[in-house]
């Protein structure tokens, strides 16, 4: 399939938040350039391919029983239904953010479960800890990916294999009893959790936050990946409320003064947040680090 798109694309910044360093056994690019997805649709297990040809035009293909599933969502996956033309600027950095990156796009996986489990286990936990946790479930639980892709590419474990699970494989896995509460939570009602995608917003952040353990926080994570939710801004991160107070104002800020900060801008404050990510605002060094914690050792 070869899709051409009315903008450009930019793989590496579309696809970023998606991607956890080589952690991320479930999307992957390979030394030609091609980008591996491997994911649980509600058709079954797939795998996508893209690659960015020189004329513009994306080349896509995909294997296993959702690969139709897979390409139909190419172009949202890409970030053609993102729409920032009623985008304000309200601070000059922000503004200058946008000039500076005028192809941010917000993409669309259009697939809630995958996500959910990485957000679940960057739950109050360094990310060093988080990724390590997520690689070692993909690795031992998850499938391997349909097709020709790497060899290390795999199917994020599904529901039913979660469940499966006995204490001491959470255990080896670095995964707490708090964060592996709330995947279970989730696996039992997984069947119903996709409906967030068609929700969408506020209502498909809701949704997921009908599960016990799914907070404002880790919601947003969902939605930012499985919808390309605009707004849905990640309160209670450690690092993003000071990033923005940083980069926006030149002071440390708190939740609550982010919020008053990223008001203007609803409804699309995530992409505000994004603007600033992608033209290199970070959170100052000062405070203490988030000490890493290996449950394994436990």
């Amino acid at each position: 399939m070869f899709w051409r798109p009315a903008y450009e694309v930019d793989l590496g910044s579309v696809l970023g938040p998606l991607k956890r360093g080589r952690g991320s056994l479930n999307i992957l690019t390979d030394e030609r350039g091609i980008t591996w997805l491997a994911s649980n649709t509600p058709d079954g297990p797939g795998t996508l391919a893209l690659r960015r040809l020189s004329d513009g035009r994306i080349e896509a293909a995909a294997w296993g029983e959702g690969k139709d599933r897979l390409l139909d969502g190419v172009p949202a996956l890409l970030g053609a239904n993102d729409d920032d033309s009623a985008f304000v600027a309200h601070h000059d950095v922000v503004a200058r953010a946008r000039r500076e990156n005028p192809g941010l796009r917000l993409g669309a996986t259009g697939v809630v479960w995958d996500w959910l489990v990485l957000a679940v286990l960057e739950q109050k936990v360094a990310g060093k800890e988080a990724i390590r946790s997520w690689a070692e479930l993909c690795r031992r639980f998850g499938a391997r990916a349909p097709g020709p892709g790497p060899e290390r590419l795999r199917v994020p474990p599904t529901p039913v294999a979660l469940r499966s699970l006995p204490d001491w494989h959470w255990h080896r896995a670095g995964v707490d009893i708090k964060r592996r509460t709330t995947l279970l939570n989730a696996a039992r009602v997984a069947h119903h959790l996709e409906k967030a995608v068609e929700l969408g917003g506020l209502a498909g952040r809701h949704w997921l936050r009908q599960v016990p353990g799914i907070g404002v926080w880790t919601a947003a994570e969902i939605a930012q990946r499985a919808w390309g939710d605009p707004d849905a801004v990640s309160f209670g991160d450690y690092n993003i409320p000071s990033m923005v107070g940083n980069a926006v104002l030149g002071v440390k800020l708190d939740d609550a003064g982010m919020a008053e900060v990223l008001a203007p801008y609803a409804p699309q404050r995530q992409r505000t947040v994004r603007y600033l990510e992608r033209a290199g605002h970070k959170r100052p060094r000062f405070g203490p680090r988030i000490e890493l914690r290996d449950y394994r050792a436990m």
